[in-house]
């Protein structure tokens, strides 16, 4: 399949924030499933005993061909990307697919809206932006080739548990 693609930093805020609500579960010995933002997704992500390969089926892993953002959440749950839970905290609960589509999938306004969010209320804007910098650079190390492609992204859940 060959290798990844680096993603728009504005993948490793996402990944943060799904990992700080609680949307990352492991599902087996290489296997884990990732809720969207607005939770009416679920991703599936698999990779090698070795974790050399991985691959999701989330829209930008797998028609972009860039590491999408489950793809970096598991990569932090499994302890393969070193982050800083307090950063991540501090993007908890940010509806991500909503903003994007606010700001027509231009993924650097909708981080820079929620940065200059950030800045306002807690001032940690330039701590949350290294984090995610510093994030980056060890998703480049770990050079991660792609496994085939396995599952086709999921369709948007419509049924309400409370409907």
């Amino acid at each position: 399949m060959g290798r990844w693609k680096l993603p728009p930093k504005a993948k490793i805020y996402e990944a943060l924030t799904a990992v700080a609500d609680g949307r990352v579960k492991l599902t087996g010995a290489e296997t884990a499933e990732v809720l969207s933002s607005d939770r009416t997704k679920t991703y599936v992500v698999e990779w090698s005993a070795d974790l050399r390969q991985i691959t999701s089926n989330d829209n930008a892993s797998y028609w972009q061909g860039y590491i999408g953002y489950p793809i970096i959440a598991v990569l932090m749950l499994l302890g393969r990307l070193d982050f800083d839970k307090g950063v991540a905290q501090q993007l908890s609960g940010i509806a991500w697919k909503q903003l994007n589509r606010k700001f027509r999938n231009n993924y650097d306004k909708a981080v820079e809206g929620v940065l200059e969010i950030l800045e306002m209320e807690a001032g940690v804007r330039q701590r949350v932006a290294s984090e995610v910098d510093k994030i980056f650079i060890q998703l480049e190390a770990l050079n991660l080739d792609a496994l085939p492609r396995r599952r086709r992204p999921p369709k948007p859940r419509t049924d309400e548990k409370d409907a």
